[in-house]
């Protein structure tokens, strides 16, 4: 189970990324508005060979065992609603791994808990007495997540019927360490002992835990692993499991899936794995040595007495280079020799920036290290907090009273907040001494604030908003809306941040009209409140400030790259790709514009380089270096012991909003896994199910022998054209830079790009381009993996669905899944050179039918 649903003030906040900047935008994108006669299954982001629940929120899934002739998928459901919450267990099976059958709920909340994620097994021995050799029992072991008081705990429940009706052990919880950060318990068979074996994860110290037991009752702790490798989030939903390498039965390794969330190869949640061996008792992974950065020259290492023609505003930097933690502090470490740069000066209160000279762009990588705070750059906002903008105030929640302003509910109270509430993390960024705040005796209270009727008479709404970002248009919305005439015409949300920020709606449009604002917080989960102070008619739009911690180049008076860091003391290898401003003048800025929560910065050693440096989270091993890729486990006791293994297709930066209904959350296709030596090293490998080709229909488009040199053009026609397709594609390299194929293409330069670089060896995925992506800021980019051509050649299979692409690069080394939402007429197929020419050696398109046939 996920993190972000564990005590969310006291720990969600702390670890999750958080967008920094509100909205601009006339009103974020609400989910696809669906008719009343649309039949299930066909709404417009709906997937076509992806599961799905016909309606309400999904995550994490469950239980994956197979028993009789049915795979079973168990996930985390929400029986009640649109948005996280309500935490059961949804229930589907399937004979093939891609034509699914939803069953009623399996495993329900109720007064005293919530179920986690975790597995299930079939105990055919009966070591439980839950059924009988003739007729074993289904056994889910499961995270019990008690309401009072947050505790996590292992817990048992039992199916005499394949699964379709569930009784909960008497005994519950069969482990527990009274903690709150205690989940997601994978278990199996282990044979050589005859007993069960209990992978879980202690989700705050990045360690897994492995139990043993001869009965799924009595559990015996045998050891820990961790922490390694990526540990910028919370570890949850472990899976350990042998896999042959390069198909050699002598020749066993064991891989433990580790989720993370955030600290992601792609930003916020993914797979990260280990491969080692497992003696029964303890996992030890295999050992990649230590690494060396790539060799330079060294512009700044903070080891002088000063910041010698480094230049400084504010005073988080102080008037020297800290030598490690400063008053207050907690251990800073991973700088290099005496000293850094460290905006911890006073605590996180305090801002600044610290700037280097102009310098000539005359080597290919800037590399450096940094840590603090994960509060990244975000264009078009401002360095400073000046004066509100001229113009009508509204409402600025100043005199104690909410005036003729009239409530609902219980969550705003009945007078505005003086700041930040109990249990609170700390609120910022609001102007005087008063604001609306619905965190009212927590995030559990709902309710309504409206103003009078007013006459637009200027040409913005400006006001500052923070808080929990759910958009009208879903179920549970927390939202600032302008209404005219009863109707929603403007809306904006916050972005799960205590902060307040400007936002502004332009309101030209609307000019003599009459209109109220609506403060609404429908919302009971995390983040299920808002912030909001000043609303005033302005005839200036108001910008947003920066709250930003992070290292920034800028060129031309633009910062063209940026870096932050991941909520830790430790720092941590970056690098600029620097070769597009060769020539250039350019500065390195480190900025530390936040005040809350790891409101600093901690950067160190910036060197010019031929080389990138990689972080550790760029060493790390990744299941798929894909946004929407999480919590992937695997399935027991399948035919042929073939390890298949699925993963939830989202993204906690974004889950909430993305613009989907009646359902939320999708899985990824089941991939079947493997181990194989790429260069030199062991690596886990994914290709989609087989089964999937069962839906490929008749006479496949194709094309063989295309030479693309600087263009971008169709790949074979109206034929190739799709919203659901299977993509085989073989490339020869010659001179491009960048190749590949673009897919969903239509209207207006909607597009998502599946290319490969050349220059850096890596896959990719743009969706920048890919249709509605204004919903989060972290949701449009690029996502890249590592991916080596073979004999001079580069393979690729691709998957699209109505909302995302699925990539194999390769032999299944190089995987990225993305959610997009693209305009249902943009179904162009495109292949595409830059910079040069490279060969199309084949491409075969398969239409796919729809597995909800």
């Amino acid at each position: 189970m996920s993190s972000r649903r564990v005590s969310r003030h006291a720990r969600v906040r702390m670890t999750a990324a958080v967008a920094t900047v509100c909205a601009l935008s006339a009103a974020p994108l609400a989910p696809q508005a669906v008719a009343a006669d649309t039949p299930p299954y066909s709404e417009t982001y709906r997937p076509q060979f992806h599961f799905t629940p016909e309606k309400n929120w999904m995550n994490d899934p469950n239980g994956l065992v197979y028993y009789q002739g049915e795979y079973h998928l168990f996930y985390q459901y929400n029986p009640n609603g649109n948005s996280w919450g309500d935490m059961s267990w949804g229930h589907a099976v399937s004979k093939d791994l891609v034509h699914w059958e939803e069953l009623p709920l399996a495993l329900s909340h109720d007064d005293e808990e919530m179920v986690f994620s975790g597995s299930a097994v079939v105990d055919r021995d009966n070591t439980t007495g839950f059924g009988t050799t003739k007729n074993p029992a289904m056994v889910a072991i499961y995270t019990s997540a008690y309401k009072n008081g947050g505790k996590q705990a292992q817990s048992l429940a039992y199916s005499t019927d394949r699964g379709r009706t569930w009784t909960k052990y008497q005994g519950n919880p069969v482990i527990d360490i009274g903690s709150k950060d205690f989940r997601d318990p994978k278990v199996q068979w282990y044979a050589p002992t005859k007993s069960w074996l209990m992978t879980v994860s202690m989700s705050a110290e990045h360690k897994v835990r492995f139990y043993s037991s001869k009965n799924l009752k009595d559990w015996e702790l045998q050891s820990e692993f961790g922490p390694s490798g990526a540990t910028g989030g919370v570890w949850e939903c472990p899976d350990l499991f042998p896999l042959a390498v390069d198909g050699d039965k002598e020749k066993i390794k064991w891989v433990l899936v580790v989720n993370i969330n955030p600290g992601g190869i792609a930003g916020g949640s993914a797979a990260q794995y280990f491969v080692g061996d497992f003696d029964g008792k303890k996992f030890t992974a295999d050992d990649k040595g230590t690494y060396t950065p790539p060799t330079g020259t060294v512009v700044q290492d903070f080891e002088g007495a000063d910041f010698g023609s480094w230049t400084t505003t504010g005073t988080a930097f102080g008037q020297a280079p800290a030598a490690g933690a400063v008053d207050g502090q907690g251990t800073v470490d991973g700088f290099d020799g005496k000293g850094l740069a460290n905006s911890f000066h006073s605590g996180d209160a305090t801002t600044g920036t610290l700037t280097s000279p102009s310098f000539t762009v005359d080597s290919k990588y800037l590399n450096f290290k940094v840590g603090g705070g994960r509060h990244p750059h975000v264009d078009g906002t401002v360095m400073e907090q000046g004066p509100p903008p001229a113009g009508t105030v509204l409402a600025d929640f100043e005199g104690g009273t909410y005036g003729d302003w009239t409530t609902t509910g219980d969550a705003f109270g009945t007078t505005p907040a003086a700041g930040t509430l109990p249990d609170q993390q700390e609120v910022s960024g609001f102007l005087g001494s008063g604001l609306v705040n619905s965190y009212l005796n927590g995030d559990s209270t709902t309710g309504t604030l409206t103003s009078p009727e007013f006459t637009i008479d200027k040409d913005y709404v400006d006001f500052l908003v923070g808080g929990g970002n759910h958009p009208v248009g879903s179920d549970n919305p927390t939202a600032v809306e302008l209404l005219v005439d009863g109707q929603v015409v403007r809306s904006t949300t916050g972005q799960d941040g205590e902060a307040l920020n400007w936002a502004s709606w332009d309101v030209k449009d609307l000019a003599g009209k009459k209109a109220q604002i609506k403060i609404v917080d429908d919302n009971s989960g995390g983040w299920g409140h808002l912030n909001v102070d000043h609303i005033m008619l302005s005839d200036t739009q108001a910008r947003p400030v920066s709250q930003e911690t992070a290292v920034n180049l800028i060129v031309d008076g633009k910062v063209v790259r940026s870096a932050t860091g991941s909520n830790s003391e430790t720092l941590d290898w970056a690098s600029f790709d620097m070769r597009p401003y060769a020539g250039k003048q350019a500065q390195i800025q480190i900025v530390d514009m936040n005040t809350a929560g790891w409101g600093h910065l901690l950067a160190d050693r910036f060197t010019a380089a031929d080389t990138a440096a990689k972080s550790v989270v760029q060493r790390a091993d990744w299941a798929d270096y894909g946004k929407d890729y999480y919590a992937a486990v695997s399935w027991e006791n399948t035919p042929g012991g073939k390890r298949y293994m699925i993963g939830w297709m989202n993204n906690w930066d974004y889950s909430g909003a993305i613009p989907t209904s009646p359902w939320r959350g999708a899985q990824s296709i089941p991939r079947e896994m493997a181990l194989r030596t790429v260069d030199g090293s062991i690596r886990l490998t994914s290709e989609p199910v087989n089964s999937v080709t069962s839906l490929r229909q008749k006479s496949p488009a194709s094309a063989a022998g295309v030479t693309v040199k600087n263009a971008s053009k169709p790949l074979i026609g109206p034929a190739a054209q799709g919203k659901a397709l299977d993509i085989e594609a073989t490339f020869s390299l010659e001179d491009a830079d960048r190749f590949g194929l673009k897919v969903r293409a239509g209207a207006d330069g909607e597009e998502t790009v599946i290319g490969y670089d050349t220059t850096t060896q890596e896959l990719y995925v743009d969706r920048t381009h890919s249709g509605a992506v204004d919903f989060n800021s972290t949701f449009p980019g690029v996502q890249t993996a590592p991916l080596k051509a073979k004999n001079g050649k580069v393979k690729l299979r691709i998957l699209v669905d109505w909302s995302s692409v699925e990539v194999f690069g390769g032999s299944g080394e190089a995987v990225i899944t993305d959610q997009i939402f693209p305009d249902p007429a943009g179904q162009g197929v495109q292949v595409f050179a830059e910079n040069g020419s490279v060969k199309l050696d084949e491409a075969v398109v398969w239409h796919l039918d729809s597995a909800h046939k």
